[in-house]
């Protein structure tokens, strides 16, 4: 019998690579063999993501390439999963001929049965979703050291420029015994750290019946034996307390590293993106969580461009990054996406404009963190190595506890999971180089 082969192309945040791992997981226990290249693939999914216009449109020109494929092999199965799958359904199912099933974000709870319809030629979709209750059953992990564990689901703020709460539904938690169970399972199958993933972090807990929230929840992980670091990812601004401020604190394996997402330093544009905190409450949070662990980090993302945003209004936000000097950031123009409040507004900010300060505001970044490079060489930090590759002049790689990317050189013969001491020797925006000492 043939051997059959899967591809999957995730697109999007580690939310995603999350489902991709759980959908793995279960084709191959359908007897599939995973694959690096489509062309060679009996059942291909497309994990989308519906946050910014730029992965769609990646997503409609793969699917031209895959349709060329699937002309050449006619039983070839492709899927369409993730954000995009829940907000089109039934109408891209529709539009687009070569794909034969579409599974919306709450759907792959069932994927052991959706994969059996698209297995018996069934063409459907399934965007159902419920908010009632959230639990993951156990799945076939890959051997890692690092490993996501998805906490909660959803999210109720509703930010005006994001489809998030429409297409993945109201914030609904995981039970914390299941998660703790998840948690020692993989390091059981050798994992070190885990990052903690939900759409907003500091909601968790909300929807249960026991009293419990996301400090409390960091506070169990950090019991967990064999286990070494904790991230986790993302935080609300308006929801980051001092009780989270002190759990990091107090909690050893919690890495001295916060994405917290600001999107804008001008008050008027955070009101109109309903984020519901201004700039001096959003600085507030970056002191006290300095005034409690002086090194910590923090990245944060942006938006260039929204509706209405001046020239004042984005000179706010250069302003912000220079007086919270952000480790790394991520931003993005804006760009309209259906369904959501922002969609009516006028996109009146010219490409040319958004473009232009999206740059200054990457230059700015640079200009930033290039100044304390030289301060960072010469110190010593800890390295989870995740990554060995002998032909290279350093073959070991890692990240250390402030979410940077760190490759060295050992006299000894280092294996993956392995702590290492690094002196670093070469600090660059991208990665640090060093030795181990």
């Amino acid at each position: 019998m043939q051997s059959k082969h899967y591809f999957i192309y995730t697109f999007g945040c580690a939310m995603n690579e999350y489902d991709t791992e759980r959908i793995a997981a279960a084709l191959e226990a359908k007897g599939y063999i995973p694959s690096d290249k489509v062309d060679d693939s009996d059942f291909i999914i497309l994990n989308t993501c519906s946050v910014r216009e730029k992965p769609q449109v990646k997503i409609l020109s793969y699917l031209g390439q895959i349709k060329l494929l699937k002309e050449k092999r006619p039983n070839m199965i492709v899927g369409i999963t993730g954000c995009v799958a829940q907000q089109e359904g039934e109408k891209f199912l529709k539009n687009n001929k070569v794909v034969n099933f579409v599974m919306g974000t709450d759907a792959v709870t069932h994927i052991d049965d959706i994969i059996e319809k698209a297995i018996n030629g069934e063409r459907f979709a399934d965007t159902q979703t419920d908010s009632s209750s959230f639990s993951i059953s156990s799945f076939s992990r890959k051997e890692k050291i690092a490993a996501n564990v998805t906490i909660m689901k959803g999210c109720n703020n509703y930010c005006s420029y994001c489809i998030v709460p429409y297409v993945r539904g109201r914030e609904v938690s995981r039970t914390p015994e299941e998660i703790i169970n998840e948690i020692k399972s993989l390091v059981d199958n050798g994992v070190k750290e885990v990052c903690l993933l939900g759409q907003n972090v500091n909601s968790y807990g909300r929807n249960l019946s026991e009293k419990i929230d996301f400090p409390d929840l960091l506070s169990l992980v950090n019991k967990v034996n064999g286990l070494e670091r904790i991230r986790f990812v993302t935080s609300h601004p308006k929801d980051f307390s001092e009780k989270m401020i002190y759990a990091m604190a107090e909690n050893e394996k919690v890495c001295r590293y916060l994405h917290l997402p600001l999107q804008s330093g001008s008050n008027a544009v955070l009101k109109a993106m309903n984020r519901k905190y201004t700039y001096e409450e959003y600085r507030e949070k970056i002191i006290k969580a300095r005034e409690v662990m002086p090194d910590i980090e923090f990245s944060s993302d942006f938006i260039v461009g929204f509706p209405n945003e001046t020239d004042d209004d984005f000179n706010d936000t250069l302003n912000a990054v220079q007086e919270i000097g952000y480790d790394r950031i991520f931003a993005f123009n804006y760009s309209k996406r259906p369904g959501t409040k922002a969609f009516d507004m006028e996109d009146n900010v010219p490409a040319n404009v958004k473009s232009e300060r999206l740059n200054s505001l990457f230059a700015l970044q640079d200009s930033l963190y290039d100044k304390r490079l030289p301060g960072m060489e010469g110190i010593k930090t800890e390295v989870l190595v995740t990554s060995i590759n002998n032909d290279k002049e350093y073959p070991y790689y890692g990240l250390n506890m402030y979410n940077r990317k760190v490759a060295f050189s050992s006299n000894k013969n280092l294996t993956f999971g392995d702590t290492a001491s690094v002196l670093i020797k070469n600090a660059k925006r991208n990665c640090m180089y060093g030795i181990e000492v």
